[in-house]
């Protein structure tokens, strides 16, 4: 079986917007990711981005807005992440069991990849990205500027100190 980090997107790989980052001038790389998906790689972990796009579902920006951005993704990170799941749905607009905290992005990519969910890692930003985790024991990482309450087994600044607790 395959040790595998999931990921959130917006607020782990690239700077959170609250409008939504679905271009170019608004998709900013956070501090340190390139690197820090480098050393998980060749430490052996599958990478897999699950992250919510609900801005499709409401109409603010398509999925080839959003792919233009996770191109850019790729480039910046010189493709060691190895697949990205995504949930276009809002529930204002269309339920879905793929958008977190629901678990359906999760078990697809531990169908087709063969993932143990015991020997991975889930880091997200907020606490629904830490749900689904919970739910398949997967540990998780919460990447937070702020003590509080969280069902994740740490809390951390950025990408690049939760690379060193999954490593260390």
């Amino acid at each position: 079986m395959t040790k595998c980090v999931f990921l959130d997107r917006d607020g782990v790989i690239n700077k959170d917007r609250v409008n939504y980052a679905y271009d170019l001038e608004h998709f900013k790389m956070l501090p340190g990711v390139p690197e820090a998906l480098a050393r998980l790689k060749e430490a052996g972990y599958l990478l897999v981005i699950v992250t919510n796009q609900s801005g499709i579902a409401k109409g603010i920006y398509t999925r080839e807005d959003m792919n233009v951005c996770h191109d850019y993704m790729h480039e910046q990170t010189k493709h060691v992440i190895d697949a990205v799941y995504f949930a276009p749905h809002h529930p204002t607009v269309s339920e879905s069991l793929s958008r977190k905290p629901d678990t359906l992005m999760f078990e697809k990519a531990m169908a087709r990849f063969d993932i143990d969910p015991l020997q991975s890692w889930m880091i997200g930003d907020k606490e629904r990205d830490i749900v689904p985790a919970r739910k398949f024991d997967i540990p998780s990482i919460l990447i937070s500027n702020k003590q509080q309450e969280t069902e994740a087994q740490h809390i951390v600044k950025d990408l690049s100190e939760a690379s060193e607790i999954i490593l260390g």
